[in-house]
């Protein structure tokens, strides 16, 4: 299963996390995010850590820039993209973000079965960070062989909850998983050890 920590910003934090070896590290392309990576170099990272550009209805022109500025090796969507935004798209995988609640019609996921990865986060009041989990349930609905992250809420507190999930058929084309609020000191600070013991019950 692997490991994708989002909403990294500040330098020594992100050298700390580091440490840990995370698959992926996420970067919050979005200025609206207070966890907004304002253009500082993102620093050397083990080659096995994947970066990851977050973004919300971007212009192509700035995604493509910050792609090549940081050298990014995926790009996360997490807006209302189009698929011929995601067309124009190049040098870069691409993981599209969906907003599950109980009404989510999976059937949308079928134009952007291009990109390479999906990722199922909850709907709330922002596009991404809220902190609370959807019903995992609702993924017994998913019926492409496309693999996935699983994001929205996850933390040491529904540990139990997670291993139950991924014992299940449902999880079968679940790849990975994606952390961010529930490991926080401070917004974009992530807590080192919360993490490694997280990590550890992986």
């Amino acid at each position: 299963m692997k490991l994708k920590i989002c909403g990294m910003k500040y330098k020594d934090n992100i050298s700390l996390i580091s440490k840990l070896n995370p698959d992926y590290m996420g970067f919050i392309f979005y200025k609206n995010s207070k966890r907004f990576f304002d253009n500082e170099p993102i620093p050397r990272l083990n080659k096995n850590i994947k970066k990851v550009g977050v973004f919300v209805n971007p212009e192509i022109e700035y995604l493509n820039l910050i792609v090549k500025k940081h050298n990014l090796d995926f790009v996360q969507l997490h807006g209302d993209e189009t698929p011929d935004l995601i067309s124009k798209i190049r040098d870069v995988k691409i993981i599209k973000a969906f907003s599950i609640d109980k009404n989510f019609d999976f059937n949308l996921i079928e134009d952007y079965i291009s990109c390479d990865y999906f990722l199922f986060d909850t709907k709330g009041k922002f596009p991404g960070g809220n902190g609370i989990c959807f019903d995992w349930t609702i993924l017994t609905n998913y019926k492409f062989s496309k693999p996935y992250f699983l994001s929205g809420g996850i933390g040491l507190h529904n540990i139990n909850e997670l291993k139950d999930f991924f014992n299940s058929k449902i999880s079968k084309n679940c790849f990975g998983v994606d952390i961010n609020s529930h490991f926080e000191i401070d917004y974009a600070k992530k807590d080192f050890q919360l993490i490694k013991n997280f990590k550890n019950e992986l």
